[in-house]
């Protein structure tokens, strides 16, 4: 990567090294991490991220740490174009001016003085992220780096008009983007940023919203991903956890739900993510603009750290095939390592994989549940029930759990057993019931290990049927 915009000096001091050598767990970690993250490195090179910011991100700390993650991601090959708001900026200067704002249904309602202050804001605003986007002092994440950001009248505005009576003025909308340019700057490897305000066809200059810059500007470009920085962590759920990722089905019905329960900045950008990946943005994203390395986390780890917008299921369950067998074996060694899992041989499992259904998320294998049938007995064992640890709480082990099921209830099974030393309670609570080794089918009671001592439990697929 040396010698393109945004990359990182080789020579990076010693001060910068994150973790101290001699901790050899810090070390694990990091190594662990770094290769955690370089299938997203493969996937993300060349592709376009729009990344959108309210005016209380593009100043001060905050814009600091922004600037660096976007120089890191520069520097991976990933092509950036930022949308930046400036609504506490305009409030300041319209409160310099002795102007007392006025909004409608969440937007600025901008008369002639408030455009002055718009366009005033505006100019400050971009300049001073342009100064944080171009450091490249010694002893920074940005040593020895350069990235060039480059703006221009990317954007046709039109006005908002009368709504419920009330004459927006100078509060425009987006009329049209003229994604060629903004792809021509792309194509020459700079970083894109743009303002949310415009001309229209007839010279008149109008204030336009962020978010609905940022998801037309997505749209247009075909974006690979549109990321809005927020007030909260992401879309919560019935316990108030964040969720790491919902179709837009899911998040428009939450919208409609408990819209009120929602954060000002998750109302405000969840209609436009949603609208955005229904037209073509293959993902949008609603992360905490206040975590430090936020972008980071939620692009390049597994579970991320904010919600994650698509058009379907992020989550797929499918059967195995003898190319899924390094896979499942990276997934269920540590298992068999720590004693949950009985090892299996390797040469067996691969003759053996077509018993197998996987979960995958974003293509990455996470869970795996096998089904060994005893025709004799009419019962199936469900084995190697596994799921990635940062996905355990997640339902992926119930929905292999059931899948399992309907393939045993297809083949003309009637009972379900599994043998187990660590989760008891998580099968009792799932309909299973204890049974002694005895319960087991002839073939399997042959083979069971004693010094392992592994309970027993049993499942009716059909409740006419006993035991």
């Amino acid at each position: 990567m040396a010698g393109k915009r945004g990359s990182v000096s080789a020579e990076t001091p010693e001060a910068m090294v994150p973790i101290a050598l001699e901790d050899s767990r810090a070390v694990a970690q990091f190594v662990a991490w770094l290769r955690h993250s370089a299938p997203y490195i493969h996937a993300f090179g060349g592709k376009t991220f729009v990344v959108a910011f309210d005016g209380e991100v593009a100043q001060g700390e905050r814009m600091q740490r922004l600037a660096y993650d976007c120089n890191l991601l520069a520097a991976l090959g990933i092509r950036l174009v930022l949308v930046h708001g400036a609504r506490p900026q305009i409030d300041q200067e319209m409160a310099q001016r002795g102007l007392t704002p006025h909004f409608h249904r969440g937007l600025r309602v901008t008369d002639a003085a408030a455009l002055e202050c718009v366009k005033a804001a505006q100019m400050v605003t971009r300049l001073e992220i342009e100064a944080k986007l171009s450091q490249g002092l010694p002893n920074t994440p940005m040593a020895g780096s350069f990235m060039r950001v480059t703006g221009g009248n990317y954007l046709v505005a039109r006005p908002l008009g009368v709504i419920e009576g009330v004459d927006f003025q100078y509060t425009g909308a987006v009329r049209k983007v003229i994604a060629e340019e903004i792809e021509a700057d792309l194509e020459q490897e700079n970083v894109v940023l743009i303002s949310p305000i415009a001309p229209s066809p007839s010279g008149e200059i109008f204030n336009l919203a962020m978010e609905e810059v940022a998801a037309e500007v997505a749209v247009a470009i075909q974006a690979e991903k549109l990321i809005f920085l927020c007030d909260a962590s992401g879309l919560p759920d019935d316990h108030g956890r964040v969720r790491a990722s919902v179709t837009v089905a899911e998040a428009e019905a939450q919208l409609g739900a408990i819209a009120d329960q929602l954060s000002v900045d998750l109302r405000s950008y969840l209609p436009y993510a949603t609208s955005a990946v229904r037209r073509g943005v293959r993902r949008a994203h609603l992360i905490a603009r206040d975590l430090d390395g936020a972008l980071l986390l939620e692009c390049f780890t597994h579970s991320g750290v904010g919600t994650m917008i698509t058009r379907d299921p992020v989550f797929r369950y499918r059967n195995a095939t003898s190319e899924d067998v390094p896979a499942l074996i990276a997934l269920i060694a540590p298992l068999e390592a720590d004693g949950t899992l009985v090892r299996r041989n390797r040469e067996l499992l691969e003759q053996e994989i077509d018993r197998f259904i996987l979960a995958e998320h974003d293509g990455v294998v996470v869970g795996s549940a096998a089904l060994y049938p005893f025709w004799e007995e009419q019962a199936g064992e469900l084995a190697c029930l596994a799921v990635a640890p940062d996905y355990r709480r997640a339902g992926i082990g119930e929905a292999l759990l059931q899948r399992i099921e309907d393939r045993a209830r297809a083949a003309g099974l009637l009972r379900l057993f599994v043998l187990t030393t660590r989760t008891a309670h998580w099968f009792l609570e799932r309909g299973f019931v204890e049974v002694g080794v005895d319960a087991l089918p002839k073939e399997k009671r042959a083979l069971y290990n004693y010094q392992r001592r592994s309970k027993v439990f049993v499942k009716n697929l059909f409740e006419r049927n006993p035991l």
